[in-house]
């Protein structure tokens, strides 16, 4: 049965096989290609939803795992759903849990019909299966709901990732003939680890299923770059080109350009509001450290020519001053200026696509991505660290 229409392509690269595209969801579309900021336990943190809606995210990441946990999803519903109870009125996705129990490696037991593991906070036994991860989406009501999957380590031999994928199409099965909430969409994850031919058995076996989406799981679990593109290169062939496709858990900007001329359409990753609170920031140039002493007296903004409400109206020295004494403004400002460099990155990727000139856009990332930077933004005091967007 063909599914109704929630996912449309707008525009195609000429050069390469990106797609500018549009996600309909029952709050809202979603522009696509985009990056989800990580919202684990129901908010983005430091910001409120009006920071989010005034940067211009047009959808987040929430886990289903952390909310059943805490506060619990009897919780949720009686607030009303997860939107209500996080004031947010745009979509959002929710990962079942699949990832947070597979960080879990010491203390957990997988099984055909799910996962036996210790809660991380109290160490009570609890179980996750395939139709508890979706019950658990379906009470939360998000837009988007991740089925359970086994996410394989790295390195892993072939004969588990062969078991692996197995249990994941099995659960993928259960998870699809699960009820959802009034409009909800349902994404199935590829998995295959490193093996070619396991990952396209993995995309063919789910696009059988008749998911709303499919994603790429199971890449930046610590492998090296290639083999994380790699991982990509070897799933995206064998996806649906009209649904959306969603690569978890990755996001350097040069990852996201590469993904993205690949065909991938979404994204999420902690790297923007995790840097923050390490008191780093991200920029088109590297990623800059405030904390250090040349900072001291340096009036320059976090980034030269940043339109950040940060960047419009603090200085170095101030961001500096705040996250030295722990001030918690210091970590919202901070979080701001980087989900704003995201939010542009993105759009500056579907305006290229728009015009039919990402193929240039790419190779100027690339280009960047390779040249030594010995000066952090041109006009401010500070060097840049030498390292990866």
């Amino acid at each position: 049965m063909k599914k109704a229409q929630t996912f449309e392509i707008l525009n195609r690269d000429s050069q390469t096989r990106a797609r500018r595209g549009r996600l309909h969801t029952v709050h809202g579309p979603v522009e696509t290609p985009a990056f989800m900021p990580v919202g684990t336990q129901g908010t983005v943190k430091t910001l409120t939803p009006v920071h989010l809606d005034e940067l211009g995210v047009g959808m987040i990441l929430c886990n289903a795992y952390h909310l059943n946990d805490r506060p619990g999803v009897a919780v949720v519903e009686k607030c009303g759903g997860l939107h209500r109870f996080m004031h947010w009125d745009k979509p959002i996705l929710t990962d079942s849990g699949g990832f947070q129990v597979f960080s879990l490696a010491a203390s957990r037991k997988i099984t055909d019909d799910g996962v036996e593991f210790n809660s991380h906070v109290d160490g009570r036994r609890l179980f996750l299966g395939p139709v508890e991860a979706m019950a658990i989406q379906r009470a939360l009501g998000s837009d988007v709901a991740m089925v359970l999957d086994e996410c394989i380590p790295y390195p892993c031999d072939y004969d588990y990732a062969c078991q692996a994928v197995a249990r994941t199409l099995r659960w993928a099965s259960v998870c699809a003939k699960q009820p959802k909430s009034d409009g909800q969409l349902v994404f199935g994850i590829v998995q295959g680890g490193v093996h070619a031919d396991l990952r396209r058995r993995c995309a063919e076996e789910l696009c059988g299923m008749n998911f709303d989406g499919l994603a790429v799981g199971g890449v930046s679990v610590g492998e090296p770059e290639d083999v994380l593109l790699g991982g990509i290169k070897d799933t995206v062939p064998f996806l649906p080109d009209d649904r959306p496709r969603y690569l978890m858990g990755v996001g350097e900007f040069y990852q996201l350009a590469e993904a993205v001329a690949m065909g991938i359409d979404m994204f999420d990753c902690v790297i923007p509001t995790r840097l923050a609170r390490n008191g780093a920031a991200v920029t088109r140039n590297g990623r800059y450290p405030l904390k250090g002493a040349v900072n001291k007296e340096d009036l320059a903004p976090i980034e030269e020519g940043c339109g950040c409400y940060a960047c419009r109206n603090f200085t170095r020295a101030y961001l500096r001053h705040l996250l030295n004494v722990e001030e918690i403004l210091g970590f919202v400002l901070l979080t701001i200026h980087n989900i704003y460099c995201y939010m542009k990155f993105m759009a500056d990727i579907r305006s290229a696509i728009e015009e039919n000139r990402f193929g240039q856009l790419l190779e100027k990332i690339r280009i960047e991505e390779n040249i030594q930077r010995p000066t952090f933004p041109p006009g401010g005091s500070a060097k840049a660290e030498n390292v990866q967007h």
